[in-house]
């Protein structure tokens, strides 16, 4: 569990970073848990955007991701949110 000092610290990174998955009208299949996945374990701290053409609530999927991938949402903003996960061979960022 983060604490708010480390969830603060998280989303100043998020600030810059640009959406790196986009879930849209297909909405959350298996192939798109296995690609979060992936780029979380390379880059640990993520944007996923979720299209307006999708039928689901972002606020649900996110939950959804970060219970199905062992996550954490650190923010969640319109149809925006970070998603967090500590990398297991190397971890680059660094919390307070």
């Amino acid at each position: 569990m983060l604490t708010s000092k480390q969830r603060a610290y998280l989303r100043g990174l998020g600030n810059e970073l640009n959406p790196v998955v986009q879930i849209g009208k297909g909405g959350l299949s298996e192939e798109s848990l296995n690609q979060l996945d992936a780029v979380l374990e390379a880059r640990e701290l993520i944007k996923v955007k979720v299209l307006k053409s999708c039928l689901d609530d972002a606020g649900d999927l996110a939950d959804e991701i970060a219970e199905a991938v062992g996550c954490q949402v650190v923010q969640k903003i319109g149809n925006s949110f970070l998603l967090y996960r500590r990398s297991l061979d190397e971890p680059q960022i660094q919390l307070p």
